[in-house]
């Protein structure tokens, strides 16, 4: 077990052959026991680690920015691969200081979840629905998000909206209930709440300059639609996908249903 994130994420990058997203980054850590936290954000932790040691501690931090996002431990097998074809150190911290800090504040979008499932959610009127940035971090609550969503029929697109006055849970029952209620089965969403490492949802300070906006609004449609020309999301997309999780409530009732098949099945047999 290491001592803090930043041993944490020296430790896997030391180990790593290539530079590595800040999301890949914070996954490894958890998943190979380097670091133990009960926090919802453990990829922003990660990515605001990287970025306070790359602006706070110069040309001492032992971390190198290689693109948006993606980081490398310097003088380490992944930091040489990129030597020959990047600026210098030095250039590279002149260039992107700033642009660390916009990748941190600068979206609108905090948060997204991609195709989740409209069966994982128990419906009511104020319904939680639950996602993890990881496998092994904390659910959140997403049932008062806001922003917008998409509603599908498997992969089509049937309807947009948005979630502002009502929010984002509130709303997607609404849509269980009237003339939309029969036509989809899953849906997207796109938050303008931050998470906070509690794993509660708070209203952000929108930072943005009008070049940020359009380049947010066009990551968003290419996120979502998923047009065929472009081959990769948005360039200045830095929101965190959460991946759904189950409501506990449908947890429970499926270990019940087990433990009640289990039980007959060891009477039918007796």
């Amino acid at each position: 077990m290491e001592k803090s994130w930043k041993e944490a994420i020296k430790t896997v990058l030391a180990e790593s052959e290539i530079p590595l997203h800040y999301t890949e980054i914070s996954e490894l850590i958890l998943s190979r026991g380097y670091y133990e936290t009960d926090g919802a954000t453990p990829a922003a932790t990660v990515s605001a680690q990287l970025a306070s040691s790359i602006k706070h501690d110069g040309e001492k931090s032992p971390f190198m920015r290689v693109s948006k996002g993606v980081f490398a431990l310097k003088n380490s097998p992944a930091a040489v691969i990129v030597s020959a074809s990047t600026p210098s150190f030095k250039q590279k911290k002149l260039e992107t200081l700033a642009e660390a800090d916009v990748e941190l504040s600068d979206s609108i979008i905090h948060s997204f979840g991609m195709y989740w499932q409209r069966d994982l959610v128990v419906w009511r009127k104020d319904p939680k629905m639950y996602g993890k940035q990881q496998a092994l971090s904390k659910p959140v609550d997403f049932g008062k998000q806001k922003g917008i969503y998409i509603l599908y029929d498997h992969h089509t697109v049937v309807y947009v909206g948005r979630s502002i006055d009502r929010p984002l849970g509130k709303r997607l029952f609404e849509h269980t209930v009237d003339r939309l209620g029969s036509r989809w089965n899953r849906f997207s969403w796109f938050g303008l709440l931050d998470v906070t490492q509690e794993g509660s949802l708070r209203e952000a300070a929108l930072n943005t300059s009008l070049a940020s906006l359009i380049a947010t609004l066009e990551a968003l449609l290419i996120e979502a639609l998923e047009p065929p020309q472009n081959r990769k999301r948005g360039d200045d997309f830095s929101a965190i996908e959460y991946i759904q999780d189950i409501d506990p409530e449908l947890k429970e009732k499926e270990i019940q249903n087990t433990l009640r098949s289990i039980e007959q099945k060891m009477r039918g047999g007796s």
